[in-house]
């Protein structure tokens, strides 16, 4: 079904371009030549503008034959560090990235299965659904492009979000509401040889409440972690301010919500007995979210697979993407895997085999009436 070759080639083309968040300008310029060589203009939004970036969400629409609503497809532009200098390197039915960078198949995998399925169905002038495409800029931190995108442009009911990590036939149903939080303990400096008791020691205060808060899976749904600790000046002075950098994660919105005020309660009370101060900022990054598997997307998902003869398996993750934005803005969606393993990391790696697997399930998902 899908061109092997054609895929593998713009796979690898597309993980040599260096892409990282807010740099995303010749990801862009890429992908928007790879769809004008199919006759489909992408628009561009200023997102970009938002954060500094260079580059902008690609929102894209292809008329189809086949009657009912249009289909999204996304991926993101974007990719983590290292990722400067990628090189693809190709071992059997495996490929790697040298070793000093990501390969980049986040979410190059996504974007290269997606364009790959466009240009299938076209020039096989197969009988499709009506397509709409995005790809997005600045995912990898926290979903910013999709959170200024106009989601008021999207015409589907249903979509499909290609980047999760694992083989072909794998969706997750859900996923986290993510908090980050950072905490200001101040104190009152003194000098910790001659006059220790007439300072306020931050870092003891701020200890205090770290230590009373529990850490790790607090259920079976959320995890909390303190993931930075700092402060002080000097050995011999009692330290006057204290940073405390963590976040909260929850398959349940309100349930993270409790847990950000259970933090903001422990902090005040242990700051309360030192006589210390203490400012606490938080910021909602990703909102939790649950697809219904009697839904259309899943419905789909599983049609296509069957008719691959690819088994599907539903997960829950505790890692965000842009659906949790997507679902956000009221279409059911899923995110679906592209083939990609090891993520986020120089191991990264990806097999032919899965790739050309994903494809054509997409295939499927846009030609399934």
């Amino acid at each position: 079904m899908t061109n092997k070759k054609r895929l593998l080639d713009e796979f690898i083309s597309l993980t040599a371009i260096d892409s990282p968040s807010f740099c995303e300008r010749k990801m862009a310029e890429r992908i928007s030549s790879l769809f004008a060589e199919m006759g489909i203009a992408l628009e561009e939004d200023d997102a970009g503008r938002h954060y500094g970036g260079n580059a902008g969400n690609l929102y894209g629409f292809l008329k189809g034959s086949i009657e009912g609503s249009p289909v999204l497809f996304s991926a993101h532009m974007d990719t983590v560090e290292p990722g400067k200098g990628k090189k693809a390197v190709i071992s059997g039915d495996k490929i790697t990235s040298a070793g000093n960078t990501v390969l980049g198949a986040d979410d190059c995998a996504g974007i290269a299965e997606i364009a790959e399925a466009v240009r299938y169905i076209k020039e096989n002038k197969i009988p499709h659904r009506d397509i709409e495409l995005l790809f997005t800029i600045g995912e990898e931190v926290f979903i910013k492009g999709s959170d200024v995108f106009d989601f008021s442009k999207i015409r589907s009911e249903y979509g499909y979000v290609l980047d999760l990590s694992g083989n072909a036939g794998i969706a997750a149903l859900s996923a986290p509401s993510l908090i980050s939080f950072e905490i200001t303990v101040k104190g009152k400096a003194a000098h910790a040889g001659f006059e220790p008791e007439n300072g306020i020691n931050a870092t003891a205060a701020a200890a205090l409440a770290v230590s009373e808060l529990k850490q790790g899976h607090i259920d079976d749904i959320s995890t909390l972690n303190i993931g930075m600790f700092s402060g002080g000046s000097a050995i011999n002075i009692v330290p006057d301010e204290c940073r405390i950098k963590g976040e909260i994660r929850s398959l349940k919105h309100e349930r993270a919500l409790e847990l950000i005020e259970e933090v903001k309660k422990c902090f005040y009370e242990a700051c309360g007995k030192f006589g210390a101060d203490c400012d606490i900022k938080y910021n909602i990054d990703l909102t939790a979210y649950s697809a219904d598997k009697g839904g259309r997307a899943v419905k789909h998902f599983e049609k296509a697979c069957g008719a691959l003869d690819i088994e599907t398996e539903y997960i829950s993750t505790f890692g965000g993407s842009d659906n949790n934005n997507i679902v956000k803005n009221g279409i059911d969606s899923v995110v679906i895997s592209c083939g990609m393993q090891n993520v986020h990391s120089c191991d990264e790696y990806i097999n032919i085999s899965e790739l050309v697997k994903c494809t054509e399930i997409v295939i499927k998902l846009m030609t399934t009436k």
